[in-house]
């Protein structure tokens, strides 16, 4: 089977994990602020700080802002659930607004059609989703003329860049997650980067038990800090990342040319903006049919996500108007485009496809404006 995903580890990560071990120094510590310094300078932001995963790198943030109780907070509906349950860990509440049905990624005019319609929205949470940055200057746009915050969710995006400029630089704050299926892993951890020196301060004092010395503690916070073994591995992928997006977009170009008449719509890249490909998505009006087939034909695949974040049993009762993203979840469907996939697992993944050619995907095709077979 080929696997839909296949974390990278190498000597180099075996080398750093020895390190920090023979060091005594497993925790946090000099080694965490080494990749926090590497990682905020491979983004070209002043700052980052790092925490456990994807979700407390977010939740911290929301409290560094002042995100919380009574605030709301605009969001998408199509992402991992962890993107809304940080908004409500901080005490908020987040609003969905649909999603673009092109990119997957937020509809700019439906953020500022519900802005408009609350007077509680504090923040925007912009999802960079399967690696493809959102449209960040029209959300900028917004957030100031509503005095918002900008939050990068950037998760899937380490890299990516939007307009010449890397994600978590776009926002007051972006997060990220080093989950072993991401494009660089720490084992599990997460990062906020900001060129906000404030801000920074208070996402590590609230990530260390709102401590601002030895034992005393300015406010109630968490234990949200990377392990320096978590960093060491950081710090040993981070030189390597470039080469890997390099691999994923090639490996992106040859999927899309090969499946451009196979039944399918193949993943759209925006001018300006630079995906990363930390998923590549088609849309498929028999989804699942197709998924069948791929099991069968020994290609594995992946569904994120299948279900909207509004219509998820812990979100019962929110009401959304979402009809984009609800779609999107009956459709999407991943194939393996991770830098370890050969020559030859390239061409299997995309000979099996086009193998499954279902005669029409016109709903796919009307929505998005864009061909499939």
């Amino acid at each position: 089977m080929i696997p839909i995903a296949n974390p990278q580890v190498g000597e180099e990560e075996h080398e750093g994990v020895e390190r920090v071990l023979e060091s005594g120094q497993l925790a946090d510590g000099e080694e965490v602020r080494r990749f926090e310094d590497e990682f905020a300078g491979f983004c070209g932001a002043d700052h980052g700080v790092a925490t456990t995963n994807g979700t407390t790198a977010l939740h911290a943030a929301f409290e560094a802002l002042g995100v919380g109780g009574g605030d709301a907070v605009v969001t998408t509906p199509f992402s991992f659930v962890a993107s809304a349950n940080a908004i409500r860990l901080a005490g908020a509440e987040p609003v969905f607004a649909d999603v673009d049905p092109t990119t997957f990624t937020l509809d700019p005019r439906e953020v500022e059609r519900v802005v408009r319609e609350r007077d509680d929205v504090a923040a925007i949470l912009a999802v960079h989703l399967y690696g493809l940055p959102a449209e960040m200057d029209r959300l900028r746009e917004i957030a100031d003329e509503h005095d918002l915050a900008l939050v990068e969710d950037a998760a899937q995006a380490h890299g990516a860049e939007y307009d010449r400029r890397r994600v978590g630089t776009l926002g007051d704050a972006a997060c990220f997650s080093f989950y072993p299926t991401k494009n660089m892993t720490t084992g599990e951890g997460g990062m906020v980067t900001t060129d906000r020196a404030d801000l920074a301060d208070r996402v590590a004092r609230f990530a260390d038990h709102g401590r601002v010395s030895g034992y005393e503690h300015a406010e109630v916070g968490h234990n949200f800090r990377m392990t320096s073994l978590c960093a060491a591995i950081g710090r040993a992928q981070l030189p390597k990342l470039v080469d890997w997006t390099i691999a994923r977009r090639g490996n992106a170009a040859y999927l899309s040319k090969r499946l451009d008449d196979a039944g399918v719509v193949t993943p759209h890249e925006p001018p300006g903006s630079r995906h990363v490909y930390h998923q590549y998505t088609v849309r498929s009006d028999d989804r699942d049919g197709l998924r069948d087939h791929l099991e069968d034909a020994g290609v594995g695949t992946g569904v994120y996500y299948p279900t909207p974040i509004h219509r998820q049993p812990a979100y019962g009762g929110v009401d959304a108007d979402c009809p984009v993203a609800e779609r999107a979840a009956e459709q999407v469907l991943s194939l393996p485009v991770h830098p370890g996939l050969s020559t030859d697992d390239l061409r299997r993944v995309a000979d099996a496809v086009e193998a499954y050619a279902p005669e029409t995907n016109a709903e796919v095709a009307a929505e998005t404006g864009r061909k499939s077979a």
